[in-house]
């Protein structure tokens, strides 16, 4: 039996809104904005986001990525100035972004044995946890949603809200 509901989380159903209509229609402008008070733009939120899934993905698939040092090291920079490069370099950052969802969603459709399998973890200060696989999977999508919900923030503040697909308003 897979877990349908990671599969809903991932793309937006319930509480949740959609990440991909939270990306797919801001530019690269409005993406490298930082609001006054606040230490990341929505683009360095997505690299934080796709650095993270990618660590998490390649642990899972039994890889052993090294643990960051420090915390801003997945919290990477975006190009200045923001010209015709950054914005093919924002909307590689969306493909990513999606590319990585889609292979969470992979996971998620995996059976109960599989969804049961351990995974072994890195965390801080080299220490190990298992997990299995489902917990994993749900702490990538709780992660997420707490950086969506900056997104949607963001984007509500920079004036751009809601996504062309549609969204919650209120």
């Amino acid at each position: 039996m897979s877990d349908q509901i990671i599969r809903g989380l991932v793309y937006g159903k319930g509480a949740h809104v959609d990440p991909l209509s939270c990306l797919e229609d801001i530019s690269a402008v409005i993406a490298a904005r930082r609001a006054p008070g606040y230490p990341h733009s929505i683009w360095q939120i997505v690299s934080h986001l796709n650095y993270w899934m990618d660590y998490d993905l390649r642990t899972i698939a039994g890889d052993k990525p090294p643990y960051p040092q420090h915390a801003i090291e997945s919290w990477p920079q975006h190009p200045e100035p923001i010209d015709q490069s950054a914005e093919d370099q924002w909307q590689r950052a969306i493909q990513q972004f999606r590319a990585l969802l889609k292979r969470i969603v992979a996971l998620a459709e995996s059976d109960s044995a599989t969804l049961g399998r351990l995974v072994t973890k890195a965390e801080p200060a080299d220490r190990q946890r298992q997990c299995t696989l489902q917990t994993a999977l749900w702490e990538l999508v709780v992660h997420n949603s707490y950086h969506i919900g900056q997104i949607a923030l963001l984007r509500r503040q920079a004036g751009a809200w809601p996504p062309q697909r549609g969204s919650d308003t209120w």
